[in-house]
């Protein structure tokens, strides 16, 4: 393997200057693809893992989303597909978590691949099957999946594994939370024996550790941190959180978005029905909101995220399965609208800012009771997050003015302003050349304020450390829930509809506030499921799912009769090993 560059090696060209490209050895069409598209010089993601790749090797890398990996690993399995291909079953196989995320690698392949005619096929739910059908007939490259249609195919037979050369396991953190675990096992028993597997998660709990060990063989480790910076520019990510009761988080998130003018934001909600409700009320605040969450289709997220490339929207409004791979370049601040459950989600949330060297700013609208879990989050973060007060009227009155001032200045700098000549001459004549200025920066500020120019005070809310960890789920240092801690939730699905436990996890995990380490045991039977959730979000979880599909089917969904409800009968420590095999 000597005669691959290493991450270290000097460039050929200077050592003291950061390589290009071509000095990474890719072939003559992915650098003419590289170059039409403007990118100069690798990334460190790109620098470390593409040598190894090319040359063969396993790998394993921790880098978060915004690094460039989707490059790091496409770039390579591009490289290495054969001139002549013989066969029409893929060569190079992607797992990914959500379709939002197979789209975007899948169209990153198409743009890297085009002069090599790369065939590229994304392969999700929710989408024709009838169409997917077609092209894995007709023949292709490159298959960019989620776990789940990925092994249906492969049950149909559709999906024939035997000429991959390459496995990429894109953000597998978020595939086995989302309950991905036993499909990824099924999906790697039916590839080839002898193939390259790469793996790339944003975080390295235990289980990933575990899957690298039963999959990949030697493999190079890289891990490239989200603070590193670009030519030594300073962090990308400006971090900070307000304390606001629920009552006032509506007006706070305006107030936060008028003293910041984000060029474009996506603001995180827990639920749908928190989407549609915000949405409306930042439409009605004069901003143009659109919503993204997975009770729309597919056709409907297409026009939303091409609304805001296009820049005809300004925030969007979304639940975390609806915007996990997101990749908007004009996407400069990150709102949680709520904490997220799990310190992992908020890397992941803020990933979607401070790409690409530029800054991003990440902010997060706290209730009182969430408070510790800020502190949470920074601890396993390692990452500092400012407590800020919530602008008042004042804050925002000189905000204003300072927009004013600064689009004035920029006018006077850029623009033509001859053809008004005649009017402030003609008004000199009458009044003071500065009652004409006066008015004139009147007229400006008034034209350019937002349209949620309120002028009540949001109260300030003091800030002390609540008791409970979790809204009513408080684990004690053995890790057993308090008394009333759980709760068992009936689904009106079972067995006999298809319905595994990963099912049920990515359903609640997607559409409420409940993380993937909240839930209980799982039982499921030949026509029902029961579900075991923290007591305090059982009625957040119900009401998620009955506003969802599971295996594409509605449920009745209800608290189980015979147990839950406060009174205890049924409620009972998580069951940890379960949780941990899922």
């Amino acid at each position: 393997m000597s005669s691959a560059p290493t991450p270290t090696d000097p460039t050929p060209a200077d050592s003291d200057e950061t390589p290009a490209f071509a000095d990474l050895g890719l072939r003559p069409e992915l650098l003419g693809a590289l170059a039409a598209l403007g990118y100069e010089e690798p990334t460190p993601i790109q620098r470390e893992a593409i040598p190894p790749l090319l040359a063969g090797r396993d790998l394993l890398g921790q880098a978060a989303t915004g690094t460039g990996k989707t490059a790091a690993f496409a770039l390579p399995l591009l490289h290495r597909m054969p001139e002549e291909r013989t066969g029409g079953d893929p060569v190079s196989l992607v797992l990914v978590p959500t379709r939002e995320l197979a789209v975007q690698v899948s169209e990153a392949f198409h743009r890297y691949g085009k002069d090599l005619g790369a065939r590229v096929l994304p392969i999700y739910g929710g989408q024709p099957i009838g169409r997917q059908l077609r092209a894995l007939d007709a023949g292709v490259d490159v298959v960019v999946a989620t776990p789940g249609r990925a092994l249906d195919h492969i049950a149909r037979g559709t999906l024939r594994l035997g000429a991959l050369a390459t496995v990429v396991l894109d953000e597998a953190d978020e595939m086995l939370d989302m309950g991905f675990a036993e499909d990824i096992e099924a999906i790697l028993e039916h590839a080839p024996a002898r193939r390259q597997t790469v793996l790339f998660s944003a975080t390295m709990p235990a289980r990933i550790d575990g899957l690298a060990r039963q999959h990949l063989t030697d493999p190079v480790r890289i891990q490239i941190e989200r603070e590193r910076t670009v030519a030594g520019e300073a962090p990308r990510v400006r971090q900070s959180a307000y304390i606001v009761a629920r009552a006032h988080k509506p007006a706070a998130l305006g107030r936060v978005l008028d003293v910041e003018s984000p060029t474009a934001a996506i603001v995180f909600c827990r639920s749908r029905e928190e989407v549609d409700r915000l949405t409306e009320t930042m439409n009605g605040r004069g901003y143009r909101a659109e919503a993204l969450h997975g009770g729309m289709s597919q056709e409907q997220r297409d026009r939303v995220m091409g609304r805001l490339r296009a820049g005809t929207a300004d925030l969007l409004v979304a639940t975390d399965v609806a915007a996990r791979g997101l990749d908007v370049e004009q996407l400069t601040h990150v709102v949680n609208y709520d904490v997220p459950s799990a310190p992992e989600s908020y890397v992941h949330r803020i990933g979607r800012v401070g790409r690409a060297g530029r800054e991003g700013v990440a902010i997060t609208l706290a209730e009182p009771r969430e408070h510790r879990m800020l502190k949470t989050i920074e601890r396993v973060t390692g990452q500092r997050m400012t407590v800020d007060k919530i602008p008042t009227v004042a804050d925002l009155r000189t905000r204003r003015l300072e927009l004013t001032q600064a689009a004035l200045r920029e006018s006077l700098l850029e623009d033509d302003l001859e053809p008004f000549r005649a009017i402030v001459e003609s008004l000199t004549d009458e009044f003071d050349m500065m009652e004409v200025a006066l008015a004139a920066v009147k007229l400006a500020h008034e034209a350019t304020l937002p349209g949620s120019a309120d002028e009540e005070e949001i109260p300030q809310v003091a800030v002390r450390p609540p008791r409970e960890t979790r809204p009513g789920y408080d684990r004690r240092g053995d890790g057993r829930a308090r008394p009333g801690g759980t709760t068992q939730v009936f689904i009106g699905l079972g067995r006999r509809a298809g319905v595994r436990p990963q099912d049920l996890v990515g359903a609640i995990t997607g559409e409420t506030r409940v993380g993937g380490r909240d839930i209980g045991s799982i039982e499921i039977a030949d026509r029902f499921s029961l579900v075991e959730v923290p007591s305090a979000l059982a009625d957040e979880v119900i009401r998620g799912l009955r506003g969802s599909t599971i295996k594409g089917r509605k449920a009745t969904v209800r608290m189980d009769r015979d147990g839950g409800g406060g009174d205890g009968r049924r409620e009972r420590p998580v069951d940890a090993a379960r949780r941990d095999r899922r």
